[in-house]
């Protein structure tokens, strides 16, 4: 399993296999399936006219995630390597250039950026838990609420301590291998997850404004939509589906040659989206019952939904549900941003795969620093886009996603040749022509149309 080559001339990887399909869909859908879906997918949603905002984000799904993320998982099994060493080999293989290794360190410097913040939000969720659990939130008003979440972030300590436990035991998963670590966890994590989710769900439909949830996520309202949110929907694509990061591509490198690139792929993001989808239908009916806004902004999940379980009969069991749900998506995503790094850092330093994991997991953790203080003793520092939370923010998912989504379509599309990626996706039928039109053509316009949105908003 582990040697250099197969018995059939293809390369193996050098970190294992996932032991199944079932096994890479549970890993794949539980890298995209994070705060990106139950977090920001409903504020960004509701602040973006509910419906319309649901349209276009389905829309861009198709059209640029789903060629994407094929581009991705084929890239990683055919070089078998990290991020980096795979699109290094392939480039020179595919009689380009191996400067295509840069294309690599893009996503494996967005994966470590991205989980440098993202630990931060996640370790809100477990402080989140602790709250619920305890009573904080029966029969908080909104003031209280809001004065507590303040608090919250403004306690440097007590943020960087769940930071800190959140990044522990992310890297302990990742420093015990692919079928040890990534594979035992996520068959836990993810069907727990949905099973929360249906659990929250039904609560949700109990509520009495099911209905409203239901209206505002599909009925359109195209004049509360304008082209930010369109943008923003061009970017929750990339951001909830994981793409354009490496992680997707260094779990591609573990794929079993047998497993189809195409139906998974597509397992994948119908399982990504009904979960984001789910979350508006969890999320939506409780933020009416109260009789608050569904424009909450990041606030949404921190202090809207903590008001409304604590006005509501059982509030306090399944705000608890809920945050554990949270913390569960989110750690399943923060594997899957770690492992690109870790792999690399295996594979080009001849670390053991605990070295590696310590070593990526400390210089994440380091970095977290400066998204902890961006709530606290640095929140007046604002530079460019504001806080570094908000810099950070802007740089990867505006910037570093958009653009790895680009050059790994245009890599898969172009640099690739055609006997080589119909090798990898089995044949050249129907959905093989659709992915090739779609990495060639559709994906890339659409990424550089939002890169030019982006940058001219910053221009402005």
């Amino acid at each position: 399993m582990l040697s250099n080559q197969a018995g059939d001339g293809k390369r193996t990887s050098l970190h294992g296999h996932w032991s199944s399909k079932m096994a890479f869909i549970l890993a794949v859908t539980g890298s995209a399936v994070g705060l990106g879906n139950i977090w920001k997918f409903p504020y960004v949603a509701g602040e973006n006219g509910g419906g319309a905002f649901v349209l276009v984000y389905l829309a861009c799904v198709i059209a640029i995630g789903m060629p994407v993320m094929m581009s991705e998982i084929l890239i990683g099994r055919r070089g078998r390597r990290n991020p980096v060493a795979t699109t290094e080999l392939l480039g020179q293989e595919e009689g380009s250039s191996r400067n295509w290794r840069y294309l690599g360190m893009l996503g494996v410097t967005a994966g470590i950026l991205i989980l440098s913040y993202y630990s931060v939000i996640a370790g809100w969720t477990l402080s989140y838990i602790v709250k619920s659990a305890t009573g904080t939130f029966v029969g908080i008003s909104n003031i209280e609420v809001v004065a507590d979440h303040e608090a919250f972030k403004a306690n440097t300590g007590l943020v960087s301590m769940v930071h800190t436990l959140f990044m522990v035991i992310t890297t302990f998963v990742v420093a015990r291998g692919v079928e040890r670590g990534l594979e035992q966890a996520v068959r836990f994590m993810v069907p727990a997850l949905l099973l929360m989710m249906l659990a929250l769900l039904g609560y949700s439909i109990s509520s009495g404004y099911f209905g409203a949830g239901v209206e505002f996520l599909f009925t359109p309202d195209f004049s509360k939509l304008g082209w930010d949110g369109v943008l923003e929907a061009m970017g929750q694509a990339f951001f909830t589906l994981s793409i354009g990061m490496g992680a997707i591509m260094a779990y591609g490198a573990y794929l079993p040659e047998e497993t189809s690139i195409t139906g998974a792929s597509a397992t994948v993001v119908a399982a990504d989206t009904g979960i984001a989808i789910l979350a508006g239908l969890v999320i939506f009916p409780l933020v009416f019952a109260n009789g608050l806004q569904p424009d909450a902004g990041p606030g949404l999940v921190f202090q809207t939904l903590p008001m409304a379980f604590g006005q509501m009969s059982g509030g306090a069991f399944f705000s608890t549900l809920f945050f554990v749900l949270l913390s569960f998506a989110a750690w399943t995503s923060a594997i899957g941003l770690m492992e690109p790094a870790v792999a690399w850092l295996v594979e080009s330093y001849n670390r053991t795969r605990a070295q590696a994991a310590v070593i990526i997991g400390a210089l994440i953790w380091l970095i977290g620093f400066g998204s902890v203080f961006s709530w606290n003793i640095w929140k007046d520092n604002t530079f460019f886009q504001g806080t570094v939370f908000d810099n950070l923010d802007f740089l990867t998912n505006q910037i570093m996603l958009p653009v790895g989504g680009f050059f790994i379509a245009v890599f898969a599309g172009w640099v690739m040749c055609r006997n080589s990626t119909a090798d990898e996706l089995g044949g050249t039928g129907t959905a093989y022509t659709l992915w090739r039109f779609g990495a060639r053509v559709i994906a890339p316009i659409c990424i550089l149309i939002v890169l030019y949105f982006a940058i001219s908003q910053v221009v402005a």
